[in-house]
């Protein structure tokens, strides 16, 4: 019998290889290739400051596929057309990502833009993009990068939606036993997604939600945070919060003497979670995140498989260490790529027409994009997984 899965992934549209990564300086970079027609992309990246943790990660992985993708080019109608990265560093300033935006927007020769690792970034994004009709698929967690629809025409989203990640969550809360909880989520618009998704997941799963907690921006308080989430006294704390933040989180919850089990939403996974100041911490903690994290996308023979291994490849020989991060970036690249072929343009208003009608197997999970839904990752892409030894462990 055909699954879901299968059916969807048979429309896919074709996958990246991998090649290899960027040692340069963090400010700028571009990924050039020789002479002739180009699909030009930016990509405003956290390479500093404190998005680094997730940014550089997906600056590596987009640099190692997009040379693979250069080794053959991107056929666009009759013509193949190399793509040109330009790779900016937002040093995770909002008004720097809008200002890059709009310099990159403004150009003839930009034919859609990719980026934004953390929300604020991606919703400062948004406006410019939207004014100067230029496709932006973002990296950033946060379920109001693509709604109200009416004003998010040109946006796109490749990370999971919080509703999908707070159910898979409640479901393994209420399947360990736990029937009351705290939530501590951190603040801005990531948090905000988290705490509307689990508030409603948790009161489905009949789990009792003894508070919520936000975690702030700020070092200082994130001790004071996990007082206040240990002082509800349950036997589970629910994390949401992007990495480095996750990590923090954790290691202040085991200070303030918390001894229970933790659960983290799928921002929380970065090469940093799993690095030594954290390792103690987030042991035996559970996490929700798209497939590519357990290594199930390694086992996998198909061109997805194939490509990963590829990548994960590459990125621990230029490197180092591979913790299974998601290659949303890798993922963004195929989809505008992929957008160009059934367009047959580099026409943005045509990029936009074929984003919008588009199923796609990537990397970190499958896609399925319409005119009505512009976040579009798959539910069923998402797993379970534990940290054990240090490392994660896919439990479903």
């Amino acid at each position: 019998m055909l699954t879901r899965r299968g059916v969807l992934a048979a429309a896919a549209g074709t996958l990246l290889l991998g090649a290899c990564g960027r040692d340069g300086k963090p400010e700028a970079a571009a990924v050039r290739a020789g002479g002739g027609p180009e699909l030009v992309i930016g990509a405003t990246l956290e390479l500093s400051g404190p998005g680094a943790a997730l940014g550089v990660a997906q600056e590596r992985a987009l640099a190692i596929s997009a040379e693979a993708v250069n080794a053959k080019g991107v056929m666009v109608g009759n013509i193949r057309r190399t793509v040109r990265l330009e790779v900016l560093d937002n040093r995770s300033d909002p008004r720097l990502a809008a200002r890059q935006a709009t310099e990159l927007g403004r150009r003839d020769d930009v034919h859609a833009l990719l980026g934004g690792t953390l929300a604020e970034t991606s919703m400062s994004v948004i406006g410019v993009a939207q004014e100067l009709r230029l496709p932006f698929v973002s990296l950033a967690f946060g379920d109001a990068i693509t709604v109200p629809l009416a004003q998010r025409a040109f946006i796109y989203k490749v990370t999971p939606e919080a509703g999908d990640v707070a159910r898979r969550l409640a479901q393994v809360i209420d399947t360990e036993g736990l029937r009351r909880v705290v939530l501590l989520a951190e603040e801005g618009l990531h948090g905000d997604s988290g705490a509307r998704a689990m508030t409603g997941a948790l009161r489905t799963a009949g789990v009792a939600l003894a508070g919520t907690v936000r975690l702030p921006r700020s070092k200082d308080g994130v001790a004071r945070a996990a007082e206040e989430a240990v002082a509800a006294r349950t036997d589970g704390v629910v994390v949401w919060a992007t990495a480095p933040n996750s990590g923090a989180a954790a290691r202040a919850l085991r200070s303030a003497g918390f001894t229970g089990r933790l659960f983290f939403d799928a921002g929380a996974v970065a090469e940093e979670t799993l690095e030594s100041h954290n390792a103690p911490a987030v042991e035996g903690a559970y996490a929700i995140h798209p497939a590519s994290l357990g290594g199930s996308t390694l086992a996998n023979s198909s061109a997805t498989g194939r490509a990963y291994r590829e990548l994960v490849s590459q990125y621990v020989r230029r490197h180092g260490a591979y913790n299974g991060f998601a290659p949303y970036a890798s993922d963004a690249l195929l989809i505008i790529t992929t957008a160009a072929k059934l367009a047959a343009s580099v026409d943005r208003g045509r990029l936009r027409a074929y984003l919008q009608n588009q199923i796609t197997d990537g990397m970190a999970g499958l896609y399925s994009f319409t005119p009505i839904r512009h976040s579009g990752m798959e539910r069923h892409s998402l797993g379970v997984y534990r940290v054990d030894g240090g490392a994660w462990n896919r439990l479903s």
